[in-house]
C-alpha cells in the first residue's frame, strides 16, 4: 500500500494500516475456515477430469452467487471468472488476478480419507481441489472487503479447467476469451507435500521448468534379424536415440539452462527373430531456461535425424510445446512475500527450489506480470507425500493459510 493512500502519508500509518488490514484479513478467514474445509472435502470427493470440470464449476459458482457476486462461466466448456471491487484503482491500476485450477487426475486414490474420491479412476492428486478453496475463501473475504470500504483495487478470480493437459486452459482462457484484459498484476498458490503447513516457498525468476512431449517415430521395411544389413534396423536406431539424443542437448545448449530430456516409452516389434517395420519413441523435454526451451525443440529434431542418419530408416519427430517455464516477477513476489508475513506470520515465507514440473500458469506470465508461490501442505512431523500419487493427504489447515495469503496480497 503506498504512503500516499494513508492518512498522514508517513510509514507509520502504513505499518499501522496494513496490520489493521491483516487483522481483518485474518477475523473474516477465520470465519470461514469450517466451510472451506467442508467445501474442500465435497470438490475432493467427486473429482473430475481436464475440461470435464461442470459439477465443480457450478458449486463454484452457487457459493460466490450467495455472497452477492456475479461470475461469469467461460465459454469453453467448463470454468468461471468473477470480479470484487472497481475496475481500476485510484491512480488506474488494473485489476489484481488470483487463479486456481480445477481438474483431478486420470489415478486411483488411495488414500484412506473418509472424503475419498467417489470415482473410480479419477482423483485430486495434485491439490487442485485446495487450490479451488482457496481462491473462493480469498474471494469471499475480498467481497466483505470491499463491502467494508478496504479493497482499493479490484480483483478478477480465475477458476481454470484443464491444467494438467497441454494445449490447457490457460491457453483457452487467453486465446479464447478476453479476462485477461485490464488484469495487470496476477497470483496463484500450488501445494507442496515438502513444506510444512503454516509455510509458503516463493522463489523469484523461473521456478518451474518448461515441459514438451516428444515423439519419434522410425520405420523401414523390416526384416528377418539375420539379415540386418538389407534392411533398416529399427530397434537398433531407437537405442540410438535413446542414449544418444540427450547427450546432444548437452552440447548445443547451455547446462545452466537445466535442459533435460527423459524418455517413458518405447515400442516396436514383437517376436525375437524379426526386426519390425515401425518403432516409436515417447519422452518429455524439459528447461528451467525460457530461452532454452524456445530453441530445444529443434535441436532434439536435428539431433535424431543425424543420429538415425546411417541406419537406412526413416524418422519423423514431434515435439509439442506444453508449457513454458513460471518466470516469477521480482516486485509481485517481493509484495506476496510481504502478504505472507503480515498475514500468516513473519517465519512463514521460505526460498522454495526450481521445480522441473510444468504449470500452465507461465501461460499468464507471459502476458501479466506476477507470480506463483508453493503452498505447504505436510503435517509437521508427518509424512512427506509426493503429487500425482493416489496416496496424497494434505493438512487441511493449509487452506485458511493460502486464504489469508491471497486475500492480503490482492487488498494491499
Amino acid at each position: 500500500m503506498p504512503v500516499g493512500d494513508v492518512p498522514g502519508g508517513n510509514a507509520t500509518d502504513v505499518v499501522a494500516a496494513l496490520a489493521a488490514l491483516a487483522a481483518r484479513v485474518g477475523e473474516l478467514a477465520e470465519g470461514l475456515d469450517a466451510e472451506l474445509v467442508a467445501f474442500r472435502r465435497e470438490v475432493h470427493a467427486h473429482p473430475e477430469l481436464s475440461r470435464k470440470e461442470t459439477r465443480t464449476t457450478q458449486a463454484v459458482a452457487d457459493r460466490l452467487r450467495a455472497a452477492g457476486l456475479e461470475p461469469r462461466l467461460l465459454p469453453i466448456g467448463s470454468g468461471l471468472v468473477c470480479d470484487i471491487g472497481p475496475d481500476h484503482g485510484p491512480a488506474g491500476e488494473g485489476r489484481v488476478g488470483l487463479r486456481a485450477d480445477l481438474d483431478a487426475l486420470p489415478l486411483q486414490e488411495t488414500s484412506g480419507v473418509e472424503f475419498a474420491s467417489t470415482r473410480p479412476g479419477v482423483a485430486h492428486a495434485c491439490g487442485h481441489d485446495v487450490h479451488t478453496t482457496v481462491v473462493l475463501g480469498a474471494g469471499l473475504v475480498l467481497a466483505r472487503l470491499h463491502e467494508e470500504g478496504r479493497l482499493r483495487r479490484g480483483v478478477r478470480l480465475f477458476f481454470q479447467p484443464a491444467e494438467e493437459v497441454f494445449p490447457g486452459g490457460a491457453e483457452d482462457i487467453i486465446n479464447r476469451t478476453s479476462e485477461l484484459d485490464g488484469v495487470d498484476r496476477i497470483a496463484a498458490l500450488h501445494c507442496d507435500p515438502k513444506f510444512d503447513v503454516g509455510h509458503v516457498g516463493t522463489r523469484i525468476g523461473p521456478i518451474t521448468s518448461a515441459s514438451d512431449s516428444v515423439i519419434v517415430t522410425i520405420t523401414s521395411p523390416g526384416g528377418h534379424t539375420s539379415r540386418p544389413h538389407l534392411t533398416g534396423d529399427v530397434v537398433f536406431a531407437l537405442g540410438q536415440v535413446i542414449t544418444q539424443t540427450p547427450a546432444v542437448l548437452g552440447r548445443r545448449l547451455d547446462p545452466r539452462s537445466g535442459v533435460n530430456l527423459t524418455w517413458g516409452a518405447v515400442q516396436a516389434g514383437s517376436t525375437p527373430n524379426a526386426i519390425p517395420s515401425t518403432g516409436v519413441l515417447k519422452g518429455t523435454l524439459r528447461c528451467l531456461d525460457v530461452r532454452a526451451w524456445e530453441k530445444a525443440g529443434e535441436i532434439v529434431r536435428e539431433a535424431v535425424e543425424q543420429v538415425v542418419a546411417p541406419y537406412q530408416v526413416n524418422v519423423s519427430v514431434t515435439v509439442t510445446h506444453g508449457v513454458p517455464p513460471v518466470e516469477n516477477q521480482t516486485e509481485a513476489t517481493c509484495d506476496l512475500e510481504d502478504a505472507v508475513r503480515d498475514a500468516v506470520g513473519p517465519e512463514a515465507v521460505q526460498l522454495t527450489e526450481q521445480s522441473m514440473g510444468g504449470e500452465d500458469f507461465a501461460w499468464y506470465l507471459r502476458k501479466v506480470p506476477g507470480t506463483m508461490a508453493r503452498l505447504g501442505v505436510r503435517t509437521p512431523g508427518g509424512r512427506t507425500y509426493d503429487l500425482h500419487q493416489g496416496d496424497l493427504v494434505v493438512d487441511e489447515r493449509a487452506i485458511g493459510v493460502g486464504v489469508r495469503a491471497l486475500a492480503q496480497f490482492a487488498a494491499r
